[in-house]
């Protein structure tokens, strides 16, 4: 018997697992009986010594780190292949486009979007070899881009299309892919988004920004208004996903998603009317 087999038949990679979204995924599979490798860009103590889960270093944005993570969970699955992918690494860029750094901006995009491809591009073989799932971790900014958060919404767009496309040239080979949409989740990417967006802002040019101070401030005041769900609420949707015999396209993960997505549908001048009444932008004009 394999050493993949002793442990479990499914077994589970899931990138950005050092915190949030990732290590409540990690810690709900380990607990289902899934063998889980824990896609991390660093070691992460919280995950260290814990049954059934193996820590698998990581860069999303280097493509050698990605292969090698590859062969290395092709080696510790010896001849078996896995059940699901989660691509979850993901971070937030924000602010006023005209105001984020180029290299932000190719950041986002580097981690968000070219990123899961490299990473569909190596595991690929392994959920082949099962009829493994990919899930893809998107946003409702994919559908309903906001203010000050051009790069992420464009980010998560584009991860939805990479998501529409692959569902169709992977589905043919008994690869399900699904994407699965948080909404307002209580994790540190929201602060650390706040941090990189107030250095970047530090540094533009003060003319420029004082255009944009008043709108920011209300946006600011919104958010702070926004309810947000624990990341094990969007782990569950995870498992739900990963286990459902016949899986939707789409899951929603947070009841704040359904409202933005429906907003999204809206005609154009009427859906933007409606941003920026709940943002509070009019009064900020």
């Amino acid at each position: 018997m394999s050493q993949a087999a002793q442990w479990n038949e499914r077994a589970v990679f899931v990138t950005g697992a050092g915190g949030g979204i990732g290590t409540a995924t990690v810690r709900a599979l380990a607990e289902r009986g899934y063998r889980v490798y824990a896609g991390v860009r660093r070691e992460a103590p919280h995950l260290r010594g814990r049954e059934r889960i193996e820590q698998v270093r990581i860069d999303v944005t280097d493509p050698e780190s990605v292969a090698e993570a590859a062969a290395e969970v092709a080696r510790l699955q010896d001849g078996e292949g896995l059940h699901a992918v989660v691509n979850n690494a993901g971070i937030i860029i924000q602010g006023p486009l005209e105001l984020v750094p180029a290299d932000e901006l190719r950041r986002q995009f580097a981690i968000n979007v070219f990123g899961p491809a490299e990473v569909v591009r190596a595991f690929a073989p392994l959920l082949r070899r099962s009829g493994g799932r990919l899930i893809n971790i998107s946003a409702p900014t994919a559908r309903l881009a906001a203010p000050f958060a051009a790069p992420i919404s464009a980010s998560k767009a584009a991860l939805d299309a990479l998501s529409d496309a692959l569902r169709i040239e992977l589905g043919a080979q008994g690869i399900a892919v699904v994407t699965v949409v948080p909404g307002a989740v209580d994790t540190q990417i929201f602060a650390k988004a706040d941090e990189a967006a107030e250095a970047a802002l530090a540094d533009a040019d003060p003319a420029r920004l004082a255009l944009y101070r008043p709108r920011l401030a209300a946006m600011g005041a919104a958010m702070a208004k926004m309810r947000t769900s624990k990341p094990e609420t969007v782990a569950h949707t995870i498992v739900k996903a990963m286990e459902a015999a016949r899986p939707k396209p789409r899951y929603l993960a947070n009841p704040d998603v359904r409202p933005m997505l429906l907003l999204a549908r809206l005609p154009v001048r009427l859906r933007d009317r409606m941003v920026i009444r709940v943002l509070g932008l009019a009064k900020a004009a």
